[in-house]
């Protein structure tokens, strides 16, 4: 399922389905919906979207009653998540999918929005988004090619060659074509297990990693739960983000010490990912995957 390309004067729900907006981080929030709005958009924000019932974040059902609505509200053409956090699994099962195949809009995150992103596309088929979000993406200081790949993707809905901003290494050479999926890859292992997680045949897989929190022990410790759960085996390429841990060790290092036994193409860029620009990538399309040639193609319209 496509979703609508966005038109300048729609409207742009914004819900927090994870972490709490707080006081300290009011301000970036406000920038966001600041951003948004000098590109010409109207904002909602969800009625929840502020809350933080329990101390740590709104409870989930009011960040599902928020995600529901939004959906269903059909003024609103595209939703926008305020950040990620650790705990938008806890509103999984009470998601109305059915309201999420009879309106079908953009929807847009990063970091734990990783478990929507894939959760929406396994139960439904909508191709979702991972790019910036309205308080770490657009409320802080972004570059120029965050704001032009949101505008490429989602408002002249531009496949092709994605751009680059930053030097993209090939790590293992190779050219393949499949469906992308993925995104964080703590927040994606939080679906293991569970009905909500994507089928990895046959697909290109998208990784990235927040330094900050995730020193290369657990980035290995996280990949060898994939590994285990015979994900390498089943996926045609992988395409992984930017690390800057203060280990200074690369995270296609630790990729590799895992994934050494296969040979699937594997591309390292820095354009997408926590601290860094981000190109907007449409999860549930396919793709070609040109590692040898350091570059990604969309293949599919993500957007109508």
């Amino acid at each position: 399922m496509i979703p609508k390309k966005l038109q300048i004067g729609d409207a742009i729900g914004i819900i927090s389905p994870s972490g709490a907006v707080t006081k300290e981080t009011m301000n970036q929030f406000n920038r966001g919906i600041v951003f948004l709005k000098k590109l010409g958009f109207k904002i909602k924000v969800g009625k929840n979207a502020l809350s933080n019932t329990l101390k740590y974040s709104a409870t989930p059902q009011e960040k599902a009653d928020d995600f529901n609505s939004m959906f269903a509200d059909t003024e609103v053409k595209a939703i926008i998540c305020s950040q990620g956090g650790d705990n938008s699994n806890s509103i999984l099962p009470l998601i109305d999918f059915n309201i999420i195949k009879n309106n079908q809009k953009i929807f847009l995150g990063i970091s734990d929005i990783t478990v929507l992103l894939n959760a929406i596309y396994k139960e439904t088929g909508l191709i979702t988004f991972h790019g910036n979000d309205v308080m770490w993406g657009f409320g802080t200081k972004h570059a120029d090619y965050d704001e032009q790949e949101f505008r490429n993707r989602l408002i002249e809905g531009k496949i092709g060659e994605v751009k680059h901003n930053s030097v993209w290494k090939c790590i293992r050479d190779g050219i393949v074509e499949g469906v992308l999926i993925g995104g964080n890859l703590n927040c994606l292992n939080k679906l293991a297990g569970t009905k909500y997680l994507p089928d990895f045949e046959a697909k290109i897989l998208l990784l990235e990693s927040f330094d900050q929190s995730n020193p290369p022990e657990k980035v290995e410790a996280e990949l060898y739960r994939l590994k285990q759960m015979g994900v390498f085996e089943k996926i045609k390429g992988l395409w992984i983000g930017y690390y800057n841990h203060k280990s200074k060790i690369p995270y296609e290092e630790i990729v590799m010490n895992v994934v050494k036994d296969y040979d699937f193409p594997i591309l390292k860029c820095d354009d997408f990912g926590h601290n860094t620009p981000n190109t907007t990538i449409p999860i549930g399309i396919k793709i070609k995957l040109d590692a040898t040639n350091k570059k990604v193609v969309l293949l599919d319209k993500c957007v109508k």
